[in-house]
């Protein structure tokens, strides 16, 4: 005859719902600190701020699907539900999130909103760094993985010549990652396995559409090479309008400060030196 088992039940060790929603409050109350406000904090994970107060004081638990935009966020896991913050290791140990420098430049890798940028296409332009007469002009796409922005691109056949370098699709391709910084976004842009990248910054500019965004691209070069290292940029949402999309792609290249279009221009300030 069998003998019962001296070993405990699990079961008995299951948190009740009661506990679950315990610690998740007080993990959230510890990583809510991070955040400028509680408010500021709600508009960027879309979560009504009535509701957070309710996870936070351990009354409510989150939907399966809003939990796991709180861990993406914070970059934690669903652990937050059974083990104290501090014990957590992160889901990713990237380059910003590491801990000799997580409290100097961890905020910029917290994910950008849709309201912050949103996704979809864009329209570029700024000044050739070669060609002081010339304009570049470009379309990227800008989309999420994992809660992150990020976009994608191709250089224009014509700028890849004018540096000697091959124009098939593969190594015309860029991608770029976004950082929030305090009054706008940077990008880090980079084509395949490149050793170089471009540093972007850009800014909301306030229009009646608020689909523009001004700032400047810096070119990593040293000072004896040829060419101006900085210019200003300026990007328009086009939203997920293909037919738009399709003619800023048509347009991509170089062009003459008369052929931007007409805000564009306004923006670049040509003959104006960047301050």
């Amino acid at each position: 005859m069998a003998t019962k088992s001296s070993k405990p039940s699990t079961l008995s060790k299951r948190p009740s719902p009661a506990e679950l929603r315990s610690m998740l409050g007080a993990n959230l109350r510890q990583l809510s600190r991070q955040a400028v406000s509680i408010s500021a904090l709600c508009r960027d994970l879309g979560i009504n701020r009535t509701q957070y107060n309710r996870y936070l004081a351990g009354e409510s638990f989150p939907r399966p699907d809003v939990l796991h935009r709180i861990c993406t966020y914070f970059g934690v896991d669903a652990r937050i539900l059974l083990e104290p913050v501090e014990e957590i290791t992160p889901i990713s140990d990237g380059l910003l999130q590491n801990p000799a420098i997580s409290d100097f430049l961890g905020n910029a890798a917290k994910p950008l909103s849709e309201d912050e940028l949103p996704s979809g296409f864009y329209r570029f332009t700024r000044r050739s760094f070669m060609d002081e007469e010339k304009y570049v002009q470009g379309l990227v796409y800008v989309f999420r993985k994992d809660g992150d922005a990020f976009l994608k691109g191709f250089e224009a056949k014509a700028a890849m010549r004018q540096q000697g370098l091959s124009t098939d699709m593969r190594n015309r391709e860029f991608r770029g990652a976004f950082l929030r910084q305090e009054d706008g976004f940077a990008i880090l842009v980079s084509r395949h396995h490149s050793t170089t990248f471009s540093f972007n910054y850009l800014a909301r500019v306030p229009t009646f559409e608020n689909n523009f965004w001004v700032g400047y691209v810096t070119r990593p070069v040293r000072e004896n090479v040829a060419g101006r290292r900085v210019e200003r940029l300026v990007y328009e949402y086009l939203g997920s309008d293909m037919p738009r999309a399709l003619r800023a792609a048509r347009s991509a290249g170089f062009c003459s400060a008369d052929d931007l279009v007409q805000y564009h221009r306004q923006l670049l300030k040509p003959g104006e030196a960047f301050a």
